[in-house]
């Protein structure tokens, strides 16, 4: 196994969107949330579909996934740990930053925990979202939610909001992928030898796996008035993905077939979405004589629903029935090299130990810090928006209180 090559040479198209260091008051570290008992699974998806006319009857069949985990989405817990170890991360550096965590449906909302962070007297917060890579669900949704939740509650112009870049391809990222990847390719491997497979490498495919969007969706990702490159498969969402495979697999396994997959379609049957769906794949490459699969959750940093249910328990399902060797490889979660490149994600913005290169493994990061003009658009109409070139929202802040006012 080889590392990928890291660059932290500008990129000439998103270096334009590069924000000046800033003196933060504290990181938010925003994140989807997910329910936390069975009483709490309908009113969560209440909130996931909200403006969709969809009535809880249907609602009510599409929640099987969350109530056979006791209602529980293993998220939450997910990103209590994750703020433990940025926290702690920070606090080894000598970095006095508080971490706050909202979420974009379930408790804690971002709205209060904003309100309550004003109140503490913060007045410049630095935005980390655990969705890592550009589309409107990923990106441009929290930039969203931020600005309606300063328009609501009175904040826009008294606190100052900026975001991280999409971080896809940093190096702290990347990592914990390479090494899982490697070590399910290993134990793959052993199996298919065991079983008497005398070349096992021609009989395994590495799958990918991210989230499946709409292709309207998709087709907008990365995309805006200002963003002159062409994307693979026409999706900066896609060719992301794409570029972080192709890193992993030339440092772990060249030699080995890889393909992007997609999972957990949702919505209107008519309207199309991103394929191939994962467990239709695998039904394809079957009768093609794969014998192991290594499934990749590339999509995600920690262990969604999507990943414990449309991974651990679909997936791994279809392969046991046709008779294929599977193992998932795990998210990046709390490992080391990734909490360490979120801190590093952090400094990028700070001037109090700021680190001025910019990390990458692909050829399409460093990402924006300032999005482009209606990047990622969103189809349902204009939404207040932060951390975006012309939005007039997030970007001041009235002054610092007293230092007894604050206390």
């Amino acid at each position: 196994m080889t590392q990928p090559v890291i660059s932290t040479a500008p990129n000439a198209v998103t270096e334009r969107g590069r924000q000046e260091p800033k003196r933060y008051d504290a990181v938010l570290l925003a994140s989807f949330g997910g329910p936390e008992g069975q009483d709490d699974v309908i009113p969560f998806l209440r909130n996931v579909t909200r403006g969709r006319g969809i009535p809880d009857e249907r609602l009510e069949e599409v929640s099987h996934h969350y109530r056979a985990f006791g209602g529980i989405s293993p998220i939450n817990q997910q990103n209590r740990e994750l703020k433990a170890a940025i926290e702690a991360e920070l606090a080894q550096r000598g970095i006095e930053l508080p971490v706050l965590w909202g979420n974009r449906n379930w408790d804690p909302y971002i709205a209060p925990v904003l309100q309550d962070a004003y109140d503490a007297g913060h007045r410049r917060i630095l935005m980390l979202t655990t969705s890592i890579y550009s589309c409107y669900s990923s990106c441009r949704q929290y930039r969203e939610d931020i600005g309606i939740a300063l328009t609501e509650t009175g904040l826009d112009g008294k606190l100052e909001v900026d975001k991280i870049r999409q971080y896809f391809d940093h190096p702290g990222v990347v990592q914990p992928f390479l090494e899982g990847t490697a070590a399910g390719l290993e134990e793959i491997r052993g199996k298919l030898t065991a079983a008497g497979e005398a070349d096992p490498d021609s009989k395994i495919r590495v799958l990918f796996a991210t989230h499946s969007i709409p292709t309207r969706d998709a087709e907008a990702a990365g995309r805006s008035e200002d963003e002159p490159r062409e994307f693979a498969e026409g999706s900066a969402y896609a060719a992301q993905h794409l570029a972080n495979a192709k890193a992993i697999m030339d440092a772990v396994a060249p030699n080995v077939a890889w393909d992007l997959v997609y999972q957990s379609r949702s919505g209107a049957p008519h309207i199309p979405w991103l394929e191939p769906d994962i467990n239709d794949h695998l039904e394809e490459i079957a009768p093609e004589g794969v014998r192991g699969v290594v499934i990749v959750p590339l999509g995600f940093v920690s262990d969604h629903m999507e990943v414990a249910w449309d991974l651990d328990t679909e997936a791994l399902e279809t392969c046991k029935n046709l008779d294929i060797e599977a193992t998932r490889v795990p998210t990046p979660g709390t490992h080391a090299a990734f909490v360490s490149g979120l801190v590093d994600l952090i400094c990028e913005r700070t001037v109090d130990n700021n680190i001025a290169e910019r990390p990458h493994v692909t050829d399409l990061g460093p990402w924006y810090d300032v999005c482009r003009p209606n990047c990622c658009e969103n189809f349902r109409g204009a939404k207040p928006v932060i951390s975006e070139v012309g939005a007039g929202i997030g970007i001041g802040h009235d002054a610092y209180p007293a230092p007894e006012a604050a206390k």
